[in-house]
């Protein structure tokens, strides 16, 4: 996806959301939104990928904070807010023990609406105390993009990159229906602390290793994932893979740019920018395969 000019102050206020999580002093915010800004307009360009300027600049922001992982307290409260409303996703994936189309389609519309734990997104409202009552109202409302009986016949050999921590317990919802179908799967997470990106260092902690066949890192803590960056090996995982599962915004920005596939791309379409890309409207629930015969 390409730079948008919607994209410039919804990164700049992402920038000055994520300085006050690391400080409260304000020279310092202001010298942060201010080197931030030079490297905005320095790599500005309708060409452009989002997610490529996103991550120069907010690899600019820590540096300038020298705070490597601002989001580090967000991210554990995300987790145990996750954590409380999981029971709530298992008891509507499995309820009426639905056959194994249902029982997909449900998990996957559970991990897309979990996409909903994003911290810092401007006009998006992402409070603990709204999150299980957001959760039901959008489980019962379904999927508006349903590509799932599709992708059903695609899971011999999956590469899921995965998105935020919270939502990522929801994905492992998926894991389970994957493997329960006989599928194998590798899951792919940042190389280093993004944003509310999940790390390895959240996948073993929480065990989640556990429910797959193999780990791989996009490689750094790009936005997304970088194609420049990235290991050889993941791309080589990606091409040989029955399906690839994007998760998220910003694994679509990047990815988007490649002709990857089959690949599905499960998501809210938070932002009017990613939506318009995909043609669609902005505030659905998506799981839509591309790149598919």
């Amino acid at each position: 996806m390409k730079m948008n000019p919607r994209c410039t102050y919804c990164l700049l206020s992402r920038v000055h959301f994520q300085s006050r999580l690391s400080t409260d002093d304000e020279d310092l915010i202001s010298k942060t939104i201010q080197e931030c800004l030079k490297v905005l307009t320095r790599h500005y360009d309708p060409e452009a990928v989002s997610a490529s300027v996103a991550t120069k600049v907010h690899r600019k922001c820590y540096e300038v904070l020298e705070d490597k992982d601002p989001y580090a307290v967000t991210k554990k409260l995300i987790n145990q807010a996750a954590l409380k409303v999981l029971p709530v996703a298992k008891e509507k994936i499995y309820e009426n023990n639905p056959d194994d189309g249902e029982l997909f389609r449900r998990a996957v519309l559970a991990s897309v609406v979990a996409n909903y734990f994003d911290f810092g997104i401007m006009g998006f409202d992402a409070s603990e105390d709204k999150f299980e009552a957001t959760f039901k109202k959008y489980f019962e409302h379904g999927l508006d993009v349903d590509d799932t009986p599709k992708m059903l016949g695609l899971l011999q050999d999956v590469v899921y990159i995965a998105d935020n921590c919270g939502e990522i317990f929801f994905d492992a919802l998926v894991f389970d229906i994957i493997k329960k179908l006989g599928g194998k799967l590798t899951l792919v997470v940042r190389g280093g602390p993004i944003l509310t990106d999940v790390t390895l260092e959240e996948i073993k902690e929480f065990e989640i290793d556990k429910k797959v066949d193999r780990i791989m890192t996009t490689g750094s803590n790009a936005v997304g994932v970088l194609i420049e960056e990235a290991p050889p090996e993941l791309l080589e995982a990606m091409k040989n893979s029955t399906l690839i599962i994007s998760k998220g915004m910003a694994n679509y920005e990047t990815l988007s740019e490649h002709n990857f596939g089959p690949i599905a791309y499960m998501l809210l379409t938070k932002c009017e920018c990613v939506a318009d890309d995909l043609g669609l409207e902005q505030g659905l629930s998506v799981a839509k395969l591309m790149n598919y015969p």
